[in-house]
C-alpha cells in the first residue's frame, strides 16, 4: 500500500470520526506493524491506532499444526497479527472486569484503523525512573493480573461486528518459541555450540518443560505485561489505576506467564521489594499457594526468558538491531534465577553443558 493511499484512508477515517482537523503527533514506533498518533482537538485528546493488515494471518480456529506452519509465525505462535478487532474485543472484556483498557471511540476493521481513549504517557517504567513508588505500582499490577486470571476464561470475545476467538497457548506455540533459544543464541554467541546430539537432548528438555506447563492451571493471559506496557493512572480508583496497553495477543495460557513478563523484565531491574509486593498481591488475589506459584513461575519464567533471549539474538543477527544486545546480561541473570528452582534441574544441566558462561553472574 502506498503512503499516499494510506494517508488518504486515515484522513477519511478521522473525518468520519469527527477528528479530521485535529493536530496529530506521532509517538514512538511500536515493535509490530502498528503505529500510534496522539490527536488534539481543542482541550480533548485521543489516540489513532494505525494497524494495516500487513502481517501474516492470525491462527484460524481449528487449524492443525501443518496448516499453521504454512500460514506463518502469527498462526504458529497464536498472535493476533495486530488485528484491530482483537484489540477491540479484548479491550471491551477488560473494561468489563473494571480495568482500564482504552475505550474504542471508533474503528474501521477492514482498513486496520481505530480511535482510542488517550490514557496518557505515564508508563510504569518512566514513572519509577522519575522517583515514583515502585512498590506501590507493582502491587497494583499484581492486583490487576490477579483479577484477570481469576476470572473464568472466555472462549470467544465479542466486538462491534463479530467475535474474536481465544485460543490456547499450545504445544506448537510453546515449542516454536522456546526453540528460538537454541536456534538464534548460537548465532549471536559463538561459545554456545548446539550439535546434532545436543539438539536431541534439548528436544527432550523442551518436551519435559512443556509437559510440566500443560499440567498447570490455565487462565486468560495478556502476554506482554511489562513496565513499558502499563500506565499509571493515580486519579482513578482501585484496579482502574493501572492502564493496560498491549493485550490483543491474549490467549488461554498460564497466569505465571504474565507474572514472568512483569517480574522478569528484560528492560529494567525489578527491585526485590517490588517483586515480593507484586507476588503477595497476586497470591492474595488468586488464592494460589506460594510453593505452587514459585514452581510455576520458575518453569514458565525459564521458558519465557529463553524465548526472549532467542528473540533478541535474532533481532541483532538477522535484523541488524544491535541495541538488543544490551539486555542480554539482565536476561542471563533472570535465566540463572529461574533455573535455580529444584524442578528445573534438567534444564539447568542442559544449559550448563552447552553454555556454562550463561550461568555465571554477568
Amino acid at each position: 500500500m502506498s503512503n499516499n493511499l494510506r494517508a488518504t484512508e486515515i484522513q477519511e477515517f478521522l473525518d468520519g470520526a469527527g477528528w479530521g482537523q485535529a493536530a496529530r503527533t506521532p509517538l514512538n514506533a511500536d515493535a509490530s506493524t502498528r503505529r500510534y498518533e496522539r490527536l488534539r482537538r481543542k482541550t480533548e485528546t485521543s489516540m489513532l491506532m494505525d494497524a494495516p493488515p500487513l502481517e501474516s494471518v492470525p491462527c484460524p480456529p481449528g487449524a492443525d499444526d501443518e496448516d499453521r506452519i504454512k500460514l506463518g509465525w502469527n498462526a504458529v505462535s497464536r498472535l493476533a497479527a495486530s488485528r484491530v478487532e482483537a484489540f477491540a474485543a479484548v479491550a471491551e472484556y477488560l473494561t468489563g472486569l473494571g480495568l482500564s483498557a482504552p475505550v474504542i471511540l471508533g474503528q474501521d476493521i477492514p482498513r486496520g484503523l481505530a480511535l482510542l481513549e488517550d490514557l496518557g504517557d505515564d508508563l510504569f517504567a518512566e514513572v519509577i525512573a522519575k522517583g515514583g513508588d515502585e512498590i506501590a505500582l507493582y502491587t497494583a499490577a499484581g492486583d490487576v493480573l490477579a483479577a484477570v486470571h481469576r476470572a473464568k476464561p472466555p472462549f470467544v470475545l465479542p466486538y462491534r461486528g463479530g467475535e474474536w476467538p481465544i485460543l490456547s497457548y499450545d504445544h506448537l506455540a510453546l515449542s516454536a518459541n522456546i526453540d528460538l533459544f537454541v536456534e538464534w543464541m548460537p548465532q549471536r554467541d559463538l561459545a554456545i555450540r548446539i550439535s546434532e546430539q545436543t539438539r536431541l537432548r534439548w528436544e527432550r528438555v523442551r518436551e519435559n518443560l512443556i509437559g510440566k506447563a500443560e499440567d498447570f492451571p490455565r487462565a486468560l493471559i495478556l502476554r506482554d505485561t511489562h513496565a513499558e506496557n502499563l500506565i499509571w493512572l493515580p486519579q482513578r480508583e482501585g484496579l482502574a489505576r493501572v492502564g493496560l496497553l498491549d493485550f490483543q495477543d491474549a490467549v488461554l495460557g498460564w497466569g505465571e506467564w504474565d507474572m514472568s513478563m512483569l517480574l522478569h523484565d528484560a528492560r529494567r531491574d525489578v527491585s526485590p521489594e517490588a517483586r515480593e509486593a507484586a507476588i503477595r498481591a497476586y497470591l492474595d488475589g488468586t488464592g494460589a499457594t506460594r510453593a505452587a506459584f514459585d514452581e510455576r513461575l520458575s518453569v514458565l519464567g525459564a521458558m519465557n526468558v529463553m524465548r526472549i533471549m532467542g528473540i533478541f539474538a535474532r533481532l541483532v543477527t538477522r535484523d541488524k538491531k544491535p541495541r538488543y544486545d544490551q539486555f542480554q546480561p539482565r536476561l542471563r541473570g533472570l535465566l540463572n534465577e529461574t533455573l535455580s528452582h529444584p524442578s528445573m534441574a534438567e534444564a539447568k544441566d542442559f544449559v550448563t553443558a552447552v553454555a556454562p558462561h550463561l550461568l555465571v553472574a554477568a
